[in-house]
């Protein structure tokens, strides 16, 4: 397809006037192109045209707008650099999701739903130092001793001097987030399926921990400047993260081999019974079940937490991973009828106040799979 073609089929594309076929074309044209050797020199980078793309994917979401969202073009130097932003937009936004061409799915016709999967929502179930169990969700309030709870999210008040010698257990269902501000004023936002254990109270000049027991959780930590130089460890079942002041996101979920925790402001050490890692910005640990290594990598911190930003972000991502991430926020469970089909590999981004129905029917509609599954509470991937 030449320039001036694919320039016209995009504005024809932008103003609502092509068909399916003419939209997997102008997406066909640009993955080519994207692999071209000279992209940098003549479009200037990546990085510039994604951090417009996630600029605008979130302004878009703060704003409630619909989750398939319309595209208005970005107007810079060259009108052909216009059209790969634009391009670029109409891959990760517009359809939502990039499928491995290689690989494409082939599933059968979708069946009528035996029962409707929910979007995840805000909701948790607090356990007591004796045992007592309440449930926390939207539209009930919840109140006793330092902590006060709207059912959207859980508030410990400074308690300064008192012994921490209560452990409160917070619990993260399928389909469930949720948040919680601790004694000490440190931020915890947790995903699907985790759970937190912590004191009711802090000590200042002693060490403030908490147990990260499974799951997911973004710390937004109080300093230690705060409560008399006293710093913050955060346990999990194979490693320690001590930290002063700062901002990073675990994720140590049982049905996964590894626990990957990313810095996203200040200074942590990660350490595991053998080994010491010291983390800056933009770094990444990963620590296996397998030789407890403790590996560090520079990583892409928006991927890693647009979960609390209610996004999904994938890149290059397995489809079983995938999977198991929408199994979490749906509550539902995506099996594969041949487990070659779970290693198709992935790119886009999802809102996560999508139906997953929605997502399955944006891949359909877009012609890569032919569609889904779906019995009671499970997908069945064929």
């Amino acid at each position: 397809m030449k320039k001036e073609d694919f320039l016209l089929l995009l504005n024809r594309y932008l103003s609502g006037d092509t068909n399916l076929e003419e939209n997997n074309k102008l997406l066909n044209y640009y993955e080519s192109f994207q692999a071209d050797k000279e992209w940098d020199e003549a479009l200037g980078s990546k990085e510039e045209l994604e951090f417009r793309m996630r600029n605008r994917l979130q302004n878009a979401i703060q704003s409630e707008e619909t989750p398939i969202i319309s595209i208005q073009p970005f107007y810079t130097k060259t009108a052909f650099k216009l059209t790969v932003m634009a391009a670029s937009l109409l891959l990760l936004i517009s359809i939502s999701l990039i499928i491995n061409k290689t690989n494409p799915l082939k599933i059968e016709t979708p069946q009528v739903a035996h029962k409707e999967i929910l979007i995840g929502s805000d909701k948790a179930t607090l356990t007591l130092e004796d045992g007592s169990v309440i449930a926390l969700e939207k539209g009930k309030s919840y109140t006793k001793g330092n902590a006060s709870s709207n059912g959207e999210k859980l508030v410990y008040n400074s308690n300064g001097k008192s012994a921490a010698i209560a452990n409160n257990l917070l619990t993260i269902p399928r389909g469930g987030q949720f948040f919680v501000q601790l004694a000490d004023s440190t931020k915890v936002w947790l995903n699907s399926e985790s759970q937190l254990k912590y004191p009711v109270a802090f000590v200042d000049g002693e060490t403030r921990q908490v147990e990260l027991v499974y799951g997911e959780a973004y710390f937004e930590v109080s300093p230690s400047t705060k409560h008399k130089g006293s710093r913050f460890k955060v346990k999990t079942e194979n490693q320690n993260v001590e930290v002063i002041g700062t901002e990073f996101n675990i994720k140590a979920y049982r049905d996964e081999s590894a626990i990957y925790t990313t810095l996203v402001k200040g200074v942590v050490a990660v350490s595991n019974t053998s080994k010491k890692q010291i983390l800056t910005p933009n770094q990444q640990s990963k620590i296996t079940e397998y030789n407890g290594n403790i590996n560090v990598s520079e990583v892409d911190v928006y991927n890693e937490i647009s979960w609390r930003k209610g996004l999904f972000v994938f890149k290059g991502m397995p489809l079983k991973d995938i999977a198991r991430v929408l199994s979490r926020w749906y509550d539902v469970d995506i099996v594969f009828a041949d487990p070659a089909l779970g290693n198709v590999k992935f790119n886009g981004v999802l809102n996560k106040n999508q139906k997953l129905e929605d997502i399955l029917t944006t891949i359909k509609n877009i012609n890569f799979i032919n569609a889904y599954e779906k019995k009671d509470n499970k997908i069945i991937i064929k």
